[in-house]
């Protein structure tokens, strides 16, 4: 592809690292080697690119994690091994947040840390897996995180999936059932909110999903990665409405991945949750004795499948997490209000794309414009995904394509995580740059 000559970053030099790496169509290229690209050009050109493939956190993590943790290592947990199902305080304090904030009943004992909601995916993809003999093919609701795909694959399961773009509302009902009828699918996975579109499921396509995994005995794995995010509510008060809406209001059979490291800015110290139904964590599966020795879909989990990948989760960790849900709980911490910052980041951002030729590809939830949050996704006439994201890099702008992620619309990802307000004015001037040169 011929950049323009007078672009922002010397083509030479972006056509130098994209000849070395060999990848062609960038719409193949993973995150990391998005990452390794930029990375050089960057260090080439002595430019700094607008960085916007990369979902990680841009905030300082909260005092009341670091001092927790601070005080945890000081009494010396580091030297003892934690209990495989996490220490009591944390387990509590996370059967009161998902009351607090979601509204839903877990026992503590449900309530089990994770190295991060990665190992949260990955042990409860290995179990249900195994729940029934027959059933080997695990559903994807896309676009989603591509790496989860490339735990199955690790795994040597079977998966499918679908891109939600076209079956909003009821239609997801009929598309839902297609695969669940079929008798082969163990489980259906899916962000609220959405990375990488930053799409939020309905009550309503919820409760279609939670009837659904009812009706064909399927376990739903809800990955909230981005907790409360939604900024069109305000979703910070403990014990007060509105929650973060969720499937478990619509059925038994659900698992919650709840990460730390976007809404608490602390994903450093890999720390999640998995929380389970107390109906699903008690459940026996024959399959599942017969496979590991015991039946309980909880005490596989716990005592069999995380013991086996890491013996529990970091130590005091688990107390900087056991700090901030607590003052969640108590009212004392607005956790929420630390990360707006990425809303305002992505208002300013979206009018800058839009401004200058740029269209919005998920941009509705059913008839509502998406919130302003963590990502957005965006096209340009006539281009592909992996072409559009190959002309912005000559401009000093990275994202991703959306083909890694299930979606079937030729779009980028852009995250704003690593953009603040001091880095407005360049991406302004590159996109209108781009803009003049493309229009």
């Amino acid at each position: 592809m011929q950049p323009h000559t007078n672009t922002p970053i010397d083509a030479k030099i972006v056509d130098e690292v994209l000849a070395k790496y060999q990848i062609g169509d960038l719409n193949n290229a993973t995150i990391r080697e998005i990452v390794s690209i930029v990375n050089d050009i960057e260090e080439k050109s002595g430019k700094k690119f607008i960085r916007m493939e990369m979902g990680v956190p841009g905030l300082m993590p909260p005092e009341i994690a670091t001092n927790a943790e601070i005080e945890a290592l000081k009494k010396g947990v580091a030297s003892k091994y934690p209990m495989l199902e996490g220490i009591k305080p944390l387990k509590e304090e996370a059967s009161r947040f998902v009351k607090a904030f979601l509204n839903l009943d877990i026992s503590p004992e449900c309530c089990v840390p994770t190295v991060g909601s990665m190992q949260g995916s990955y042990a409860n993809f290995l179990v249900c897996g195994q729940v029934y003999k027959e059933r080997d093919t695990l559903l994807f609701i896309d676009p989603g995180f591509p790496v989860q795909k490339q735990q199955l694959d690790v795994l040597g399961y079977k998966y499918e999936s679908f891109d939600v773009y076209n079956y909003r509302g009821e239609a997801l009902r009929e598309k839902l059932e297609s695969y669940f009828k079929t008798g082969k699918i163990n489980a259906v996975v899916y962000s609220n909110p959405n990375n990488p579109t930053w799409v939020c499921f309905t009550e309503s396509e919820l409760k279609i999903i939670g009837e659904l995994a009812t009706k064909y005995d399927v376990v739903v794995i809800e990955d909230l990665a981005y907790f409360a995010m939604d900024f069109r509510s305000d979703l910070s008060r403990p014990f007060e409405a509105p929650y973060q809406v969720s499937v478990g209001h619509y059925t038994d059979n659900y698992v919650l991945l709840i990460s730390s490291s976007k809404a608490f800015s602390y994903a450093g110290q890999r720390m999640s949750l998995t929380c389970m139904s107390d109906a699903l964590y008690h459940r026996k599966y024959a399959h599942l004795e017969e496979r590991f020795g015991v039946a309980k879909y909880g005490q596989v989990l716990v005592t069999r499948v995380l013991y086996a990948l890491s013996s529990g989760t970091g130590h005091s960790a688990q107390y900087a997490l056991a700090a901030m849900l607590k003052a969640a709980n108590d009212g004392d911490f607005n956790f929420l209000e630390e990360v707006k910052d990425y809303k305002e980041r992505g208002k300013v951002m979206k009018d800058l794309f839009l401004a200058n030729g740029f269209n919005l590809t998920y941009d509705k939830d059913i008839d509502e414009p998406l919130a302003d949050g963590f990502y957005f996704t965006v096209s340009y006439k006539g281009l592909t995904g992996g072409q559009l994201l190959e002309k912005l890099l000559y401009y000093g702008i990275s994202a991703i394509t959306l083909g890694k992620t299930g979606s079937k619309q030729e779009s980028l990802r852009a995250c704003v995580s690593q953009t603040g307000s001091e880095r407005f004015e360049d991406l302004r001037v590159r996109l209108e740059a781009f803009s003049a040169h493309n229009a």
